[in-house]
C-alpha cells in the first residue's frame, strides 16, 4: 500500500463524521525521543532492556509498557517510579521535538470539508498540550483533545478513542495513528485505522495487523488531498 489511492476503505457501511488522530509519532516526530526518556528511566533503576523492544512498545499506554517491556515484578516494584522518571526525562527533550510536516495541514483540511477532528493519545495531557503548540495550533482547532487521565484504559484497549470520539460528539470515526497498538485500538472500537510509518513500524508490519491504508506519513495524506 503506496498511498497511490486516497480513499480509505472503512468496511463498516456507516459514514465517517470524525477522525481520531493519534499524536505520538503521527502528528509530532517524538517516538525516538520517547525510546530514549524511556532508557534514561530504566538506566536510572540500574535496567538495560534493548532498545528495540523499547521502541516497540512506544505507543502503548505507560501504564502498561513498563510490564511489557522488563515484566511484571518490574512493573509491581518499579512502575510509578519508572514513569515519573520517564516523565522527567522526556520534560528535558520537548525542545527537540518537532511537527510532522502535512500535520497541521490535513487538520485544516479535514476541518473545512466539515469532518470533526480530535486527537487521542496515550500520553500524558502535558505532553499532549506541548505537541499541540509545537504544531502552532490550539486545543480549540480540535473538536476534542484527549489524553491517558482521560480514561482508566490505555492503548490497545479502544476507551481514548472512544472518549475522543464521544467528547467530538461524532459517531462513526477512522483512526489515523502509527503503531500496530493504534490499529487494535481502532479494531477493538470497530473503526478503521489509516497507518503511518513515522512511528517505525513497517508497512507490512502495520498492513498485517489490519491498517486500511499505509503511507509513509501525514504528508502523503495531506498533499493527496485524502478524506475518509
Amino acid at each position: 500500500m503506496d498511498g497511490s489511492d486516497t480513499a480509505s476503505p472503512i468496511g463498516t457501511g456507516a459514514a465517517v463524521d470524525t477522525v481520531l488522530l493519534d499524536v505520538d509519532g503521527t502528528l509530532v516526530d517524538s517516538t525516538y525521543l520517547h525510546a530514549l526518556a524511556w532508557m534514561r528511566a530504566f538506566a536510572a533503576h540500574d535496567l538495560v532492556p534493548p532498545w528495540w523492544r523499547v521502541h516497540r512498545t512506544i505507543g502503548m499506554g505507560g501504564d502498561l509498557l513498563v510490564g511489557e517491556v522488563c515484566g511484571d515484578d518490574v512493573e509491581r516494584r518499579l512502575g510509578s517510579a519508572l514513569r515519573a522518571e520517564w516523565a522527567d526525562r522526556y520534560r528535558e527533550l520537548l525542545p527537540e521535538v518537532r511537527p510532522l510536516p502535512g500535520a497541521r495541514q490535513l487538520v485544516h483540511a479535514l476541518t473545512d470539508r466539515g469532518l470533526k477532528v480530535a486527537l487521542a493519545s496515550s500520553g500524558a495531557a502535558e505532553f499532549t498540550d506541548a505537541a499541540i503548540d509545537s504544531l502552532g495550533m490550539t486545543r480549540g482547532e480540535f473538536a476534542a483533545v484527549t489524553s491517558a487521565e482521560d480514561v482508566d484504559n490505555s492503548k490497545p484497549e479502544p476507551d481514548i478513542l472512544a472518549t475522543a470520539l464521544e467528547l467530538a460528539d461524532g459517531r462513526h470515526a477512522v483512526v489515523v495513528g502509527d503503531t500496530i497498538w493504534d490499529i487494535e485500538s481502532a479494531r477493538r472500537l470497530q473503526a478503521a485505522c489509516v497507518a503511518v510509518r513515522t512511528g517505525g513500524f513497517s508497512e507490512s508490519e502495520l498492513a498485517d495487523a489490519g491498517a486500511t491504508l499505509v503511507v509513509d506519513s501525514i504528508h502523503t495524506l495531506a498533499e493527496q488531498g485524502w478524506i475518509p
